[in-house]
């Protein structure tokens, strides 16, 4: 796959923009997104990537536009998966509905940034040795594994990670724990502070670099092309924030969608592994000779890939499907009712200086 050096510059200025436009139109007044708005705007974004799927089709063929689908239906879901943990982040910090936006856009921002770097140092990698297919391929099966194991306890899990990374924020930045509108630092005493807006962003940066260490070997079995890698991700991360506000009551009912993510994992595990074996040059597997093993195809992969995703999320949904509305939505409304509170405190400092 030949991408110039222009297109590769013309591609990531429309992504910047694309995000700067998100900002100003959406983000820069803070607000609670409607239903609506983010279900519009949820559709665009994924519309966005299918259309730049069709254009990789179109110039690049067949197989690298399949790869780009079979990355982006990755790296979606893995998003998706995300999603519980930007909860979490935003219930413990107890961010504001209306300034969540700007936390998630800003977040999101950062992650892309983290996973450009991820992407560059993966393709490096791979270009000068075969054999990282094989660490990446045991990693993944690795996670995988992981994931079936802690299935059930992720919340557990991620609350105490948070709470760890959020201790070391504070022993390095002078915080304050109260909020002062969407401002990230403000002045107390003639002190620069920073607010937990801030800190909540610190907290879901150093949370992406544990999501790339997964998303990013994960697509790199799917191809080996850094633009399609890059590009999946960029427009898996777009529209995030929408489907954030979009599904987030509905998480919980998605009760069988680690288990699904832990197979498509373990299967690109494979896929990398059979991929390293057909490569080899590593003396001791079969003399450095290349093994002769079935590869997976990108339309097996993609075949298998949206399957076992599809499989997990409509059985996820009978499972879940007699919880109460109220039931589903008690995980999504934690994080308002803290909000109420601490916007209401804030309401009674600001009164009681006036």
């Amino acid at each position: 796959m030949n991408v110039s050096t222009t297109v590769w510059i013309v591609t990531c200025v429309v992504i910047l923009g694309l995000f700067v436009f998100d900002f100003f139109a959406h983000v820069r007044t803070p607000h609670e997104p409607t239903f609506k708005e983010s279900a519009t705007w949820s559709a665009v974004y994924i519309a966005l990537a299918v259309v730049f799927g069709g254009i990789v089709f179109w110039q690049y063929g067949s197989t690298y536009g399949g790869e780009y689908f079979a990355g982006y239906i990755t790296e979606k879901a893995l998003s998706v998966d995300n999603l519980f943990v930007f909860l979490i982040i935003m219930t413990t910090f107890a961010v504001p509905r209306q300034y969540q936006q700007k936390v998630l856009l800003i977040g999101i921002v950062m992650a892309l940034v983290m996973r450009g770097g991820f992407i560059a140092l993966g393709a490096a990698a791979i270009n000068n040795f075969s054999w990282v297919f094989y660490l990446f391929g045991a990693f993944l099966i690795y996670t995988a594994y992981k994931l079936i194991k802690e299935a059930g306890h992720e919340e557990e899990n991620e609350v105490e990670q948070e709470t760890k990374i959020m201790r070391l924020a504070k022993k390095v930045l002078p915080t304050t724990d109260e909020y002062h509108g969407d401002r990230l630092t403000v002045k107390i005493d003639g002190k620069r502070v920073v607010t937990p807006m801030l800190l909540a962003l610190v907290v879901i940066g150093f949370t992406d670099i544990l999501f790339a260490l997964d998303s990013i070997p994960a697509i790199y079995g799917l191809t080996t092309e850094p633009y399609i890698v890059f590009t999946a991700n960029a427009f898996a991360l777009m529209g995030l924030r929408q489907l954030y506000f979009l599904i987030g009551g509905l998480l919980d009912r998605l009760v069988f969608l680690s288990y699904g993510l832990s197979l498509v994992l373990a299967f690109i595990g494979v896929k990398l592994v059979l991929h390293a074996l057909h490569e080899n040059e590593l003396g001791f597997i079969n003399g450095g000779e290349h093994v002769a093993v079935p590869e997976i195809t990108t339309g097996l992969s993609l075949s298998v890939i949206v399957g076992i995703l599809a499989v997990t999320t409509i059985a996820s949904l009978i499972k879940t499907r007699g919880q109460s509305a109220q039931k589903v939505q008690e995980s999504h409304d934690a994080g308002a009712d803290s909000v109420d509170a601490g916007t209401a405190g804030e309401v009674d400092r600001d009164t009681t200086a006036r």
